[in-house]
């Protein structure tokens, strides 16, 4: 039974919605973020919440994931976009992602699912003057589109370390993953760069399934835990965080999954690693 319902993930794991045969396009450029544990002044930054979303890329004409490929978004969503290029994520509420993810990998997409979708923009690709300068424009571009599901992430800033740190609480606390900062005297600029900063009361990564360990007791006939292996070769089990559902359909092998820990051993082991989600790659 138990090789039964692995055989069945192994199909399933084939039938995403990004078609097999679409030709893989070149993948845009972005600024991605460096890890902060928040021992910084805060001062120079502007703050804002890091969204669990799918980041999209606007070029004035079509959206794209970070991979690269089409959104098939309806083309009412992307009619109400200007022609200035924008980098946001695609958004639903906090807790949503799961949901999010199905909606925009869809390759018919469904206008009643689409109408809760919101592009959250927090950056201006190309665009001059300093990340302050850009946020003044992204308001004016927001507001001149007028049209419900374009939105700009709230940015603030504070004014030390503490209140750094209790903003944090209070979004992780209503159930928000973490925050973002970003220099505010920054150029746009690609690349992993550390005037964009992320931080979270945890760490999180990917790792490739290679097996699985059976479950016993109640889960007796599911996945107990995920046997996984880490880009430098090592591996490990992850059993916290795997829902019911998850237990009885895993991942196939091969699958990157996105896990949480609180740090690593001194053998580069991940502390208290919980399952988060399948890794998409769009």
């Amino acid at each position: 039974m138990f090789k039964l319902l692995f055989s069945i993930c192994l199909l399933l794991a084939g039938s995403g919605s990004i078609r097999a045969d679409e030709p893989t396009p070149p993948n845009p450029t972005f600024l991605l973020a460096e890890v902060t544990t928040g021992k910084l002044d805060p001062a120079p930054y502007w703050v804002s919440e890091k969204l669990d979303g799918v980041r999209a890329l606007w070029d004035g004409k079509q959206l794209r994931f970070r991979s690269g490929h089409t959104v098939p978004a309806p083309a009412w969503f992307t009619a109400g976009l200007p022609p200035q290029a924008l980098d946001g994520e695609l958004w639903i509420a906090r807790n949503r992602f799961e949901q999010l993810s199905g909606i925009v990998r869809r390759q018919q997409p469904q206008d009643a699912d689409w109408r809760q979708v919101h592009y959250m923009i927090f950056e201006l690709p190309d665009a001059p003057g300093s990340f302050t300068a850009r946020i003044a424009r992204m308001r004016e571009i927001v507001a001149q589109a007028n049209v419900p599901w374009l939105n700009m992430v709230e940015q603030f800033r504070v004014n030390d370390q503490a209140a750094l740190m209790r903003q944090l609480d209070s979004v992780v606390q209503a159930g928000g993953e973490g925050l973002m900062l970003h220099l505010a005297t920054a150029p746009y600029l690609t690349g992993r760069l550390d005037v964009l900063l992320k931080l979270k009361p945890w760490q999180d990564t990917e790792a490739t399934v290679i097996g699985y360990t059976p479950g016993t007791g109640k889960y007796r006939g599911m996945a107990g835990a995920l046997k996984v292996q880490m880009p430098d070769g090592k591996r490990f089990s992850i059993g916290s965080g795997l829902s019911d559902e998850v237990r009885r359909h895993p991942p196939a092998v091969g699958t990157l999954v996105t896990y949480r820990y609180q740090a690593l051993t001194q053998s580069g082991l991940p502390r208290f690693a919980r399952y988060v989600r399948i890794r998409e790659r769009y």
